[in-house]
C-alpha cells in the first residue's frame, strides 16, 4: 500500500511539473508557449534542453532551423538547473515558445513531499495533486499527505463518484471545499455536439455533415447527461457514414446505430403521452392497460429503467401502506433488471406491474408529505421540547435534556401517551390512513387511540 502511494505521487509529481510552466525572475510570468496539432500529425517541433547541453546554446540558430519551441529543465529533486534562467531568457529573446519541467528522483513519500517543499521555496509554486477516484484512498494514504495539505505545500484536487463525506477520511474532507456536479441537460449535450460538428480545427467541421434534429435529440436523450458518450456517438456516425452526392447525412436511424440504442418508433411527445398513460393505468388499477402500455414503450426503445423508476415511485405515491409489499415488488423488479437484463427481466417487471395494479390504493403518504413540507416551509420553528432533546452527550442531564421523557417499552403494549409533535404544529394531523388493505388496520388503531373519530 505504501509503495502504491509512492508510485501514485511520483507519477503525479512528474506529470504535473512537466506540464506546468515555472515563473522565475527570468520568466516574469510571460509564458505563452503552445503546441498545435490536428490529431493527424505534428504541426510544431521542439527540443528538450538542460545543463547537459552546456551553457552556450545558440537559440537563434535553433529558431532558424525550424524549431518552434523549447522545453527547459528547471531543476531536479531539490536543485535548480544551473543554466535554466539563462536558457529561458535567451530562448524568449530568440522568439521561441518556452515551457519548463522539474525532474524528480523521489522514491518514497517523504522524498516526494520534500521535493514539493523545495519547489515551493525555489519557485513559489505548490505541487498540485490531482487524484481521480479519490475515495479509493485508505486512511494511511490520506494521513501521509495530511501535513503537506495543512502547510500548503501540496494542493489537493480529487474527483469521485461516491459521497466524500462517507467514502473519504474526515481529516482530508474537512480541509477541502466540496463541489457537487450534476448531469448535463439534454440541451447542453446537444450544444456540445453542434459545437463539435462546426469546429474545423478540433472537431468534425471539415466533414460538413448534415444531422437531422431528431438524430441529435435521440443521441442527447440516450447519452443521459454524458457529453463524452454523445460526442463519441456523433463522431462515429459522421466518420462511418458514406456521403451521398458529396453530403454526409445523419438520420435518426444512423444515430440509433451509433449509440447502440434502438430508435423510438414514436416522437418525443408521443413518448411522454404513452408514459403518462402507463402511470395512469397503474394508478387506476388496470393491469391489462398497464401491460399494454409497457409493451409499447419497450418496443418503442424506452430504457426499461425508466419504467422501474416509475414503479418504485407509484408504490409509495398510489399504494403506500395499503400494501407495503408493493415497494418490495417494485424494487425487486429494478434489481432483477440490473442482474439479468432484458429480455428475461421483462417477466419480473410485468409481475411488479400486475402486483401494483391489483393492490389496494392509498395516497396517504403523498398527502402527509405535502402537508408536512408545507408547514415546515411556512410555520416558524420553536425550540424542541425538553423531554425530546438529545441526551447522548456528557452533561445533557445538567441541561435538563430528556427530563420527563417516557420510555414506551416500560409501559403496557409498548405505547404511552405523550406529546411528540413540534410545538408550532401541535395538534395537526398529517397522515390519515385509508380504509383499504393494511391501512384499514392502521386506521382502526388510530380510532382506538382517539386520533380519528368514526
Amino acid at each position: 500500500m505504501r509503495k502504491q502511494l509512492q508510485r501514485i505521487m511520483l507519477w503525479l509529481l512528474l506529470t504535473l511539473l512537466l506540464l506546468t510552466p515555472i515563473p522565475t525572475a527570468a520568466a516574469k510570468g510571460d509564458y505563452h508557449g503552445s503546441m498545435a496539432g490536428d490529431g493527424m500529425g505534428i504541426l510544431a517541433y521542439g527540443v528538450d534542453l538542460s545543463s547537459w547541453q552546456g551553457d552556450s546554446v545558440d537559440f537563434r540558430r535553433i529558431r532558424e532551423q525550424g524549431i518552434d519551441f523549447v522545453i527547459l529543465r528547471a531543476g531536479f529533486s531539490q536543485t535548480q538547473d544551473a543554466v535554466f534562467e539563462r536558457n529561458y531568457a535567451e530562448a524568449k529573446a530568440a522568439g521561441l515558445d518556452v515551457g519548463a519541467y522539474l525532474y524528480s528522483y523521489a522514491a518514497t513519500t517523504e522524498e516526494v513531499l520534500a521535493e514539493a517543499e523545495s519547489q515551493l521555496k525555489l519557485y513559489g509554486r505548490p505541487t498540485y495533486l490531482l487524484l481521480d477516484e479519490c475515495h479509493r484512498w485508505s486512511k494511511a494514504q490520506s494521513d501521509a499527505l495530511l501535513p503537506a495539505l495543512e502547510t500548503g505545500v501540496v494542493r489537493f484536487i480529487g474527483s469521485t463518484t461516491e459521497n466524500p463525506m462517507i467514502a473519504m477520511t474526515g481529516a482530508i474532507v474537512s480541509r477541502c471545499r466540496l463541489f457537487q456536479f450534476y448531469p448535463l441537460s439534454v440541451e447542453d449535450v446537444k450544444k456540445s455536439m453542434l459545437t463539435a460538428l462546426a469546429d474545423r480545427e478540433r472537431g468534425l467541421g471539415d466533414y460538413h455533415a448534415q444531422v437531422d434534429p431528431e438524430a441529435l435529440d435521440h443521441i442527447a436523450r440516450i447519452a443521459n447527461g454524458d457529453a463524452r458518450a454523445a460526442l463519441n456517438a456523433i463522431e462515429l456516425a459522421v466518420r462511418t457514414t458514406k456521403p451521398v452526392d458529396g453530403v454526409i447525412h445523419i438520420t435518426v436511424e444512423i444515430a440509433g446505430e451509433s449509440i447502440q440504442k434502438k430508435v423510438m418508433k414514436c416522437d418525443e411527445q408521443q413518448y411522454y403521452d404513452m408514459l403518462s398513460a402507463f402511470c395512469k393505468s397503474l394508478r387506476g388499477g388496470d393491469s391489462d392497460a398497464a401491460i399494454a402500455w409497457f409493451a409499447r414503450l419497450i418496443y418503442g426503445g424506452v430504457d426499461p429503467r425508466i419504467i422501474c423508476r416509475r414503479l418504485i415511485a407509484h408504490a409509495s405515491e398510489d399504494i403506500g401502506l395499503a400494501n407495503p409489499q408493493a415497494m418490495v415488488q417494485a424494487v425487486a423488479a429494478a434489481q432483477a433488471l440490473e442482474l439479468i437484463g432484458l429480455p428475461e427481466a421483462r417477466l419480473s417487471i410485468i409481475q411488479a406491474i400486475i402486483f401494483l395494479c391489483e393492490s389496494p390504493k392509498s395516497n396517504g403518504v403523498v398527502m402527509a408529505l405535502d402537508a408536512a413540507f408545507r408547514d415546515a416551509e411556512t410555520i416558524p420553528d420553536q425550540p424542541v421540547p425538553i423531554h425530546l432533546r438529545d441526551t447522548s452527550f456528557r452533561g445533557a442531564d445538567k441541561l435538563g435534556h430528556g427530563k420527563g421523557y417516557k420510555y414506551p417499552h416500560d409501559f403496557p403494549g409498548h405505547v404511552v401517551e405523550q406529546e411528540y409533535m413540534p410545538p408550532s404544529v401541535k395538534g395537526k394531523r398529517y397522515y390519515i390512513p385509508g380504509e383499504l388493505g393494511s391501512e384499514g388496520k392502521i386506521r382502526q388503531n388510530h380510532i382506538k387511540q382517539g386520533k380519528i373519530k368514526e
